[in-house]
Order: structure tokens, then sequence, then C-alpha cells
């Protein structure tokens, strides 16, 4: 009877277990499906807050173009002097430490192989509590350098797409007799002589050119709960236009009015890079490469060698201590192969 019961048993048992691997297995493609349909509608659910990121109760919007004024703008650069190069270098209004540390390290570079180099800093209105406090100590420090350009657009992260674009505004504005302009974020290490022989060299377009670290297949990311989620129906194509990454990317100055001249007919985004891709495209422009990759690195080794640094004209640090350190490392006989 006992040798009965058991394979009874385990025929019972196995067919348990594939009703229950089919159970399992349905379910799945259920989820799969429903997944499928819902995919795209989750899209027009899926809102922003005020700052651009996405939320349950608002619809994507990025509030530019607006009508935004210069409130801080007494600098003599592109005014009472024509730069070769322009150093744009967009910046929280509360982080005066990465201002004064630019300010003594490659942003103090103003003659370089010849050229006169200009470096300004771009900033909206400060927020919270202390905000007037903190206007206040703006201005003041604008008395002492003026280097200060600012504009009365709330400064946030996701208003990086306004900082980005307004800052076009005042180079085309001012700046068209100039050169060159490079945006470069302040947590970066720039290597300004190597800039400079990079636009000096003949090879180096004087229009219509853009280069940085180029992304050149971005995927558009549709899950609602990623940082950098883009509803379709703001941007439909699954993979953004080429574009060169916001951490430091260097334009001829004939771009940022060509670039303001189209952005109307394009739909902002709160991926400023992205979005200066689309204009781009729109214009019928391509990005292009560095002649090496090594020019830009955006998650260096560190240390980073004496040689690397010797090649490099843009890398991220981690820390102000360590951007010093790089930069008289750079300054000094030690950078090199």
């Amino acid at each position: 009877m006992a040798t009965l019961f058991i394979p009874y048993c385990l025929m019972e048992t196995r067919k348990r277990f594939s009703k229950c691997n089919l159970i399992s297995i349905l379910g799945v493609v259920t989820v799969f499906f429903i997944y499928l349909s819902l995919d795209g509608k989750l899209d027009s659910w899926h809102p922003v807050t005020h700052s651009g990121i996405p939320s349950p109760s608002r619809p994507y919007h990025v509030a530019y173009p607006e009508d935004y004024k210069f409130i801080m703008d007494d600098t003599e650069t592109c005014k009472n002097r024509t730069p070769f190069l322009v150093l744009m270098v967009p910046v929280a209004p509360s982080n005066v430490a990465a201002r004064d540390v630019i300010r003594t390290t490659w942003g103090n570079e103003t003659v370089v192989l010849g050229q006169l180099v200009e470096t300004l800093f771009i900033l909206g209105m400060p927020g919270g509590a202390n905000a007037e406090q903190e206007q206040e100590m703006l201005k003041e420090e604008n008395r002492q350098h003026h280097d200060l350009i600012q504009s009365n657009f709330q400064d946030s992260y996701h208003n990086l797409t306004i900082k980005t674009m307004v800052m076009l505004e005042w180079l085309s504005e001012h700046c068209t007799g100039a050169s060159y302009a490079m945006k470069i974020d302040s947590d970066m290490l720039l290597n300004v002589q190597n800039l400079i022989k990079l636009l000096l060299n003949p090879s180096t377009a004087k229009q219509n050119y853009m280069t940085g670290l180029v992304w050149w297949h971005s995927p558009v990311l549709r899950n609602p709960y990623r940082k950098f989620y883009m509803p379709r129906y703001v941007f439909a194509e699954p993979e953004y236009p080429p574009y060169p990454l916001g951490m430091a990317y260097i334009m001829s100055l004939d771009l940022p009015g060509k670039i303001l001249s189209v952005s109307p007919q394009i739909e902002p985004i709160y991926i400023e890079d992205a979005y200066l891709g689309m204009c781009l495209k729109h214009l019928g422009i391509s990005p292009t490469d560095p002649a090496e990759k090594t020019m830009f690195i955006v998650n260096p080794r560190h240390p980073l060698s004496s040689c690397s640094l010797s090649k490099v004209i843009a890398m991220t640090t981690t820390s102000i201590s360590q951007m010093k350190y790089y930069y008289r490392k750079i300054r000094s006989s030690e950078a090199n192969c």
C-alpha cells in the first residue's frame, strides 16, 4: 500500500507543481500585456513639479521662453573689451566657495598663448528663507569682482535649461565679436592652455562648431520613476539627437543666436544638454567629437596620472581641494608624458 501511495503522491505533487507553473506563467504574461497597454498612457498620466521633475498633479512644463531680465550685468567682458574666449560658469547663488576657487585657479588665466580669456558666472535668483540676505551678498560679491551675470528666474537644478538659454541670450547680445565660448560647470578642472591650443588649431571650425564629450545615441527614458524620465508627448523619438554633455562644451559664437532663433519651434525639456542637441538637429548642425577622447573626462580615475593630466581639457573633480591639487600639477612641469 505504501509503495502505491508514494508514486500517487508524487504524481499529485507534479500536477500541482505544473499547475502552479502554468498559473505563474499566465500571470507574468498578463502583467506584461498590461504594461504594454499602459506604456504611453503613463506619459499622459505623469506630470512635473514646478522644478521640472515629474509628479502626479501637474502637466509637463519648462518655463522657457519667458521675458527674463538681467538684473546684474556690469562686467566689461564683451562690452569694453573683446576676448577670444569667454568661459561661462553656471553656478548656484549660494556657491561662493566654487566661484572663489575658480577665481584663484583656471578662472584667473586671462592671457593664454597670446589670446584674451575671460571668465563669468551665470546665476538666477536665490530662494528660501534667506533669499534677500543672499541677494545682498551677491551684490557685494559682484561689486568686488564684476563677474556675475544674474537673471530673474528661480535658480534650481531643474531650471538648468532656463539658465542655459539665458546664457545664450547674453552671449548673443554682447559677444558676437568674440570667437568662442565655453560653458563649464563649477566642479570642473579646466586646462586653459590645452583648450586654447585646440581652438587655435587650423582644423578647428570657426562657425557651426560645438564640441565636448558627445553623446551619440542617448536613449530617452520612459520609466516615470527614473530621474530623467521624458513623456512621449514631449519628445516622441526613442533617442535624443547627439549632444555634448553639459559638464563642459565649447561653441563658436555664431551658434548662440542660431540656437535662439530655432528654440521657439522646439518644446523645451529640463535636460538642458539634450535640448541643445534638439536645437542643433533643427539647424542641421552636428556636434564634433574632440580630437582625443582624453580631452574631456566625466568620471576620472583618481589620482589621474601626470600623462593623462597633460592631455586633458576638462574633467570632473570631487572637491575644491582636489581641483586645487590638479591645477597646481597642470601649472607645474609635473603634468607631462
